[in-house]
């Protein structure tokens, strides 16, 4: 199993230029924490993560240094500082060291990838183009479909009727991927609050069929919300 086998097709890209308040509200709007920066010609030259956007000035979030730290900083190192804070373009604030994978790269080296590298997603690139996404919930749903047997009627009716019940909760079906193998659920995604988080539970132990439910739901972090609605 490959790249290509488990990534997220319909990839939320951002231009260097787009307003941070937008890539922060396109990050909410889409359950993600992050989201590949594309230039005009459609080529990948960083990503943009909740990360990069919670210091900020206006939202209340930028770091507070001691004096001595600020007197020992480099006029380099306090501009640096000054425009991450500050400025509003995606482009001087993004990280510019991106790491990708290709298409036929398989899951032991993607997984080996984000552990080396502390991060939560790797973009698929080909021809320096991005076509997909590899997150650690993608990663994980491809090492349960690889090691489990092939999932059975009653874990595909299982799976049916929690999409069901996700999408009656304000389209949770859109934000969580539910994974069913002999009975046990899989939840995988992102959401705006616990409150949702829980509703995704709930749906899923009330399956008729279910024996266990796994919750690797995240809950998006407040300081994105405070910074799309800053004044």
């Amino acid at each position: 199993m490959q790249a290509r086998d488990i990534m997220t097709k319909r990839v939320i890209t951002v231009a260097p230029d787009t307003d941070i308040r937008e890539a922060a509200q396109r990050l909410l709007d889409n359950r993600i924490s992050a989201a590949p920066v594309i230039d005009k010609d459609g080529k990948l030259v960083g990503i943009v993560s909740e990360g990069d956007l919670m210091r900020r000035q206006e939202a209340g979030t930028g770091r507070h240094h001691s004096w001595w730290l600020d007197l020992l900083a480099s006029p380099r190192e306090r501009a640096l500082r000054f425009v991450k804070e500050h400025s509003r373009r995606v482009g001087d604030i993004m990280s510019r060291k991106v790491i990708a994978v290709a298409e036929d790269t398989g899951l032991e080296a993607i997984a080996e990838t984000l552990e080396k590298n502390g991060i939560k997603r790797v973009p698929v690139v080909k021809d320096g183009k991005v076509i997909g996404i590899v997150s650690r919930a993608n990663l994980m749903r491809g090492l349960i479909a690889r090691q489990a047997a092939p999932a059975s009627a009653d874990d595909r009716t299982i799976g049916t009727a929690i999409e069901a019940a996700l999408g009656e909760v304000g389209n949770l079906d859109k934000q969580i991927h539910v994974v069913v193998s002999g009975g046990v659920v899989h939840l995988w995604g992102a959401v705006g609050s616990q409150a949702e988080k829980d509703a995704a539970r709930v749906a899923a132990e009330n399956a008729p069929g279910v024996t266990s439910v796994r919750d690797e739901i995240r809950v998006l972090p407040v300081s994105l919300s405070q910074l799309v609605w800053a004044d």
